[in-house]
């Protein structure tokens, strides 16, 4: 349980200016997203792509990358995300070349390279989708603290429960934001033009 104490009106002025003198550090980005700069996590990857190529983050050295965990037959939450990167990869221009968007299946039973090809570009031709072998899949998942669980359906068939944000990790490969599912094309252009100045 909380307990509140009341503060003098000089004290609570002198707390409010000096929040205010560290919210206008010059140097401090101003993200709308969830900073995680400097987590313990999310330091790599070692995945295939749709292209057969085998991919890490180094790979991507030089670029703003988002990285999101999902599967092809999701229903709203992987097309959604997707598309509001496509609406992001748009905005930013010729910027758009120092951004790379990854998705990573958690259902590689159903999402072969073959699946991925034809479902990751068809929101951006620049989109790579990654997937690998169960084990790697759950190490991937691990490092990034995803969750995903295969649910299954009445009548045969299943579906994949997953973790549903997205990472992004600036030009020197280091995990700086997290943006949680719905947060919204806007949000998600402004943080990372910040990233790729």
């Amino acid at each position: 349980m909380f307990h509140c104490q009341r503060l003098s009106v000089p004290v609570l002025v002198a707390l409010l200016l000096a929040a205010a003198g560290c919210a206008e550090a010059p140097d401090a980005p101003r993200f709308k997203l969830t900073d995680v700069t400097g987590a313990s996590f999310g330091r790599a990857l070692a995945l295939t792509d749709h292209n057969g190529q085998r991919r890490t983050l180094a790979d991507f050295r030089g670029k703003v990358v988002t990285l999101f965990f999902g599967f092809t037959h999701c229903p709203d939450v992987c097309p959604t995300t997707l598309a509001e990167m496509a609406v992001v990869m748009k905005e930013l221009g010729s910027d758009a070349a120092r951004l790379q968007v990854l998705f990573v299946t958690v259902d590689p039973e159903r999402d072969t390279a073959d699946v991925l090809k034809r479902y990751v570009p068809a929101f951006h031709p620049d989109f790579l989708g990654l997937t690998g072998s169960a084990a790697e899949i759950a190490s991937a998942a691990k490092e990034f603290k995803i969750f995903y669980q295969r649910q299954n359906l009445p009548g045969g068939g299943y579906t994949m429960d997953h973790s549903a944000g997205t990472y992004i990790l600036d030009g020197e490969g280091r995990l700086r934001l997290f943006a949680q599912y719905g947060v919204g094309a806007p949000a998600l252009l402004h943080d990372i033009r910040l990233l790729l100045k």
